[in-house]
């Protein structure tokens, strides 16, 4: 029996957990076997669709697939088929900090976003308890960086930024943020899975937001990724310029009419979205300052 059943393997936590699990035996699952994962240990599951599994479920469930495909898939399984569940000893699965962060959104994109990892998380802790299982949720905020070959490409659109505008205004205030690489949410979820393996303990449903390890304003941001370019690279040459909040927002207001969605986006600079546990608190381990290699260009 596999110690780990691992879901979203092709994302690149999923990845890095794969290439880092160490000691612990990883069954791939999916609806495909994912490439480059040739020899590998590898069940059929489609998270869509609870008849597609050829085997029942087994060991610690490792999950970085979206929440809201996990949390009705196990329900739908532990209703129907509970028997497929029985050798199943807990569940590890990754959400998002965006539950704590855009829940005040107005545009309807981020809201209904909000409202399904929500809905996601109490319906796997909920099933998870009637089934008394240990749960752990994971909620990672801004996930960044290259994992053979995949990415994470949210801080790669702000290069993408620089090397299309000579400048960015950027408020005189802008807020903090925390970015993890992919490849430090997948030692965090690997060492709560292991916690879980190795001492299943009383079963709960706790939720861990989790962050990198330094705590930065989006200008020291922008300036880090800049510094990790190549001097060729067209990102070096963006001017980021600071301006008062008041001219920042008039400048945005545009968006509010043409891309709502976007317009929250560019005020949420202005806004602390920090404060969660640093990853290498959990990891016991030296902090790692941003960036994080490899990223995605």
């Amino acid at each position: 029996m596999s110690d780990v059943l691992l879901f979203g393997a092709t994302s690149p936590s999923g990845l890095a957990f794969l290439q880092g699990a160490g000691s612990l035996k990883v069954t791939v699952a999916g609806r495909r076997r994912p490439q480059g994962f040739a020899d590998g240990p590898f069940q059929l599951c489609d998270l869509r669709a609870a008849d597609s599994l050829e085997h029942p479920l087994a060991g610690t469930l490792v999950s970085f697939a979206p929440l809201w495909d996990l949390a009705p898939f196990l329900a739908r399984l532990a209703e129907q088929h509970p028997e497929r569940l029985a050798a199943v000893r807990a569940v590890v699965a990754c959400s998002s900090s965006s539950v704590i962060t855009k829940r005040f959104a107005f545009n309807r994109f981020d809201r209904d976003l909000v409202q399904r990892l929500t809905a996601s998380q109490d319906l796997l802790i909920r099933t998870c308890k009637d089934l008394d299982l240990p749960c752990r949720i994971v909620a990672p905020t801004l996930i960044y960086g290259q994992v053979g070959a995949y990415g994470d490409r949210n801080l790669s659109q702000l290069l993408q930024w620089m090397r299309r505008f000579p400048l960015l205004p950027l408020p005189a205030d802008p807020g903090l943020r925390q970015p993890i690489h992919a490849s430090q949410l997948a030692a965090v979820v690997r060492t709560v899975a292991m916690d879980l393996v190795c001492s299943p303990g009383t079963p709960t449903g706790d939720v861990i937001a989790v962050g990198g390890d330094d705590t930065i304003t989006y200008h020291e941001l922008l300036l880090r990724l800049q510094q990790q370019c190549d001097p060729s690279d067209r990102a070096r040459c963006c001017r980021l310029v600071t301006i008062p909040a008041w001219l920042f927002r008039a400048v945005a207001s545009p968006l509010l009419v043409a891309a709502p969605k976007g317009f929250e986006a560019v005020m949420r600079m202005q806004v602390d979205l920090a404060g969660f546990i640093p990853a290498h608190w959990l990891l016991g381990e030296d902090p790692r300052p941003f960036p994080v290699l490899p990223l995605v260009h």
